[in-house]
Parts: structure tokens; sequence; C-alpha cells
């Protein structure tokens, strides 16, 4: 990370990376966003990218590839079977994480299917610090049960507490003993917690995580997907390990985990990713998985170029430098956010800025999905594209009732070297905007709905004409701007 004070002017992020391949963006203008947001169904996963400025929706798989990436890809061994590309991958794992097997996966929620299909059963529990939205489906899809224990802090939107991911000690514990052991398919934690902000968990909770699995004989899995993230919290601003590199700060974090899995789309910047574990009787009963659903042991789904790119990333994600990059950017913007009266979660997290859509508009009811809402209205006003992460994101259970999430955040991802600061102080500049015209957004409400995964693929309509009296608004205040 730049240590960098100026002299003059704002105290700004600077970025250690220069750009040296861009790609053109356009910018539609206000009444064509309201066009491409109807075709969308008001679902900012259906929109067409072409008609994106801003694509704020994930830092998965749009993450900028470094120039050593690149040339990686080009003395990738093209085999089906006994790549060196899978070899020089391997070892590269081996050293991070100082773990001897490794199971590849086309990507993370690949990882996640056959991690439930080995470990959950019905009726089975996997305690975890929060769930994602894939994980919860596919230990729901094998007959299980998630329980979120995160600490009571990890709900509050606006904290000063640096570690909102922490488990709840206590209340880990208490499940185990009330549930018995042997139905705690394992317990799962997870490195910067996605939706509750990108909050990360402390290497000292970790620890204490670990002590009760060994207390109660029950498997740790770390969903490392967002580590970088975490990696960078942890030496910032746990005390203890302000003097541990990186390198020693992730293999303790992997001496704590009895399997590791991850996205390389987050974790490597690559599109891939897999499974790590020291444990051979582990590693054997999920290895028969891999080419059933994968492919071969040596590549299993993934592109042998990917996996060179990969080898390179995450090498890369051991340099403080790399990793600073997207949290720095993030505190940035909300900041910026916070100074302007709108109402976002903090501290800042990790993988992007994420805004309190139920501070945002209070007069839109959670089953007219207020974040939703902010997502499309906020395409609408800026061409920036977010996702909702509320109850939007969540699924109805076998009765058909719509569980109310814990918070309705819009998330804005800030993907790694991918935008300028002016485009960062572009979007700040309009969400500025449609907070102060907040009260003409209005609610959404299904009118395709899926049964699993809603969010990926449904589509909504507005409740009301505020689509339409937002454009004017924006025409009366901004002109002929885009």
């Amino acid at each position: 990370m730049a240590n960098v004070k100026f002299f003059f002017g704002d105290d700004v992020p600077l970025e250690m990376h220069k750009v040296r391949i861009v790609q053109k963006l356009s910018l539609p203008n206000v009444d064509e966003r309201l066009t491409y947001m109807r075709e969308a169904g008001n679902n900012t996963f259906l929109l067409n990218n072409r008609d994106v400025f801003m694509d704020m929706l994930t830092d998965s798989g749009v993450n900028a590839m470094s120039d050593q990436q690149l040339a990686a890809m080009m003395i990738a061994d093209d085999s089906y079977a006994g790549s060196e590309t899978f070899t020089r991958l391997h070892n590269k794992l081996r050293e991070i994480f100082g773990m001897e097997y490794f199971l590849p996966a086309h990507q993370g929620r690949a990882a996640e299917n056959i991690l439930s299909q080995t470990f959950v059963t019905p009726g089975s529990v996997v305690p975890m610090n929060f769930h994602f939205t894939t994980t919860k489906s596919h230990i729901v899809l094998n007959g299980g049960r998630v329980e979120e224990i995160v600490i009571p802090e990890g709900l509050e939107i606006e904290s000063d507490y640096p570690f909102k991911g922490n488990t709840d000690i206590p209340r880990l514990r208490a499940l185990i003993e009330a549930e018995g052991a042997d139905k705690i398919a394992y317990v799962r934690l997870e490195a910067g917690t996605n939706l509750i902000g990108g909050q990360p968990y402390s290497l000292e909770n970790m620890r204490q995580v670990r002590e009760v699995c060994d207390q109660f004989g029950v498997l740790l899995v770390l969903d490392a997907s967002l580590l970088a993230d975490n990696l960078y919290f942890i030496k910032e601003r746990e005390a203890a390990c302000k003097d541990m590199t990186i390198r020693e700060l992730t293999l303790e974090m992997a001496r704590l985990s009895h399997i590791i899995y991850f996205s390389a789309r987050k974790l490597g910047c690559a599109r891939g990713g897999g499974i790590c574990t020291d444990d051979q009787a582990l590693y054997m009963k999920m290895r028969e998985l891999v080419p059933l659903y994968e492919g071969f042991l040596t590549y299993g789904g993934m592109s042998v170029r990917e996996m060179e790119a990969m080898t390179v990333g995450l090498e890369e994600t051991m340099d403080e430098d790399m990793i600073s990059q997207g949290p720095i950017f993030i505190e940035y913007m909300v900041n910026e956010l916070k100074r302007r009266g709108v109402p976002v979660v903090t501290p800042a997290g990790g993988l992007g800025c994420h805004i309190n859509a139920m501070g945002f508009l209070p007069h839109v009811p959670q089953n007219q999905y207020p974040a939703g809402a902010l997502a499309t209205a906020l395409y609408i006003a800026s061409g920036v594209r977010g996702m909702e992460r509320g109850t939007l994101s969540e699924q109805r259970d076998e009765n058909g009732v719509e569980p109310l999430s814990e918070m309705e955040l819009l998330r804005l991802a800030m993907p790694r070297r991918v935008f300028t600061l002016s485009q960062v102080k572009y979007a700040i500049d309009r969400i500025h905007w449609l907070h102060e015209n907040r009260a003409i957004v209005g609610g959404l409400k299904f009118v395709e709905e899926p049964r699993i995964l809603r969010f990926f693929f449904g589509r909504l309509d507005p409740v009301s004409d505020w689509q339409e009296r937002l454009v004017a608004k924006f025409k009366a205040d901004l002109g002929d701007t885009l």
C-alpha cells in the first residue's frame, strides 16, 4: 500500500499500478437507460454490459489481470491429463496454504457443490458466520440447514467495530451442544462476509472457532474467495498481526482450517476455483466427484490459460500493494458518501461500497425490495450497475413464505485495478443526486419469479410510475447532460 501524504489537495488513494490496456465505455442517456432497465425486467443482472457505464455488479471474474498474468497464459500446457500447468498451480497453492492436496473446480460454487454432496446430509446443520446465496442453496438442496452465528455487531449497519464478520463463539458452542456434534456437517467461516458488507473476521476469532471445532471434533471449512481483503484488514486492524507478513497470515489461516475452498474469480483474478486440504482422507472422500461434475483431476473444468493466470494471481495476492487497492478505493467512496449524508455500511469493508437501502428508502417496504429498487434507480440515474443484496436475494421456503433479509444493501463492487478515481467520483455524485431525490423512488414487484436463486434471472415491474418521474426530475436538474 502506498503511504503517501499529499501536500496540497484531497486525501485520495494512490494507485500502485499503471494502465496499459484500455476498454472503451459508453454512457447511454437517461431515456435510453430507462428503456434498457425496462427491457431487463428491472433486474440489473439482465442488463447488457454494452449498456452499462460502470459495472459495479460484482468483483467476480471482472478484476483486471496484471501484465504478468497475461504473459503467463502464453505458456499453458494444454493437455487433458498430467498438465504441467496444473503442476505449477498445485505447487503455488502448496506454497501459500501449506496444504498437500488440491481438487480443481471450474468456480467457487462448483467447489460448494462438492463439499455439500460430500458432507451435508438430511437434517445436518452448517453453522457459519454468515451465509452466501449459492452456499446456502447447495446446503439446503442436500437436506441441510444453515445457522448464522455472526456476532451482534455484524448486523449493525453503522459501526466502528473492526471485525464485524467474527463468529459469536458462545453461540457456536451452544449450537453444537444443542444439535449434537454428529449433526454438524462442518463449520463454515467466510472471509470478508459478502452479504453484510464485505466485513472481515480477525485471526484471533478464527483461532477461537478452531478451538471449538477441536473440542467437539467437527471440521472447519474456510471460504477463502474474499481472502485477499480479509488479509489486508487483519494486517491493518489487528494489533497482534501488524508485524506478520501476508504470507505468514495466509499460512496461519490455512493451518487453522481443515478445508479451504475458493473462487479464483475473486482470489487470483482468474476464472476457476478449487478445494485444498492437508487431510488425505478428506481429499479421497471428495476426489471422485471432481471427474463426475468438473473434469479430470488436473484441470477440473478450467482452461489451462486461466490456470496459469491464477498461479500468478495467487502469488500477487501475497503483495500488500496489490490487495490494498480495492479496500482503499472502497474506503474513499464510503467516506465521501457518508460525508454527504448517504447511509452506508461502516466501517468500510472489502468487495465494494454497500449502501443501506432501508436507510436510503425508508418509505419502501421490504416486500417491495428496497435494495432492488435502489439498484434500478441508480442505473437510471447514472448508468452504474450495482447488485441487490437483500430480500430479493433470498428465496421462499417450501410453504411459499418469503423471509425478510437481515439487511437491505445495494452493493457497488470495486473490481481490482479497473476504475479510475474520476469514475468513482462520478458514481458518488450520481448517488448523492439520487439521495436528494429519494422520495420519488418506489418499490418493485415480481412478474416472473424463479424458485431458486431468483435474483439472477427473475423479472420485476415498478409498483407505480416512479421511474418516469425520476427521469423527469433528472432532466429538470441536469438538463441535457448524460
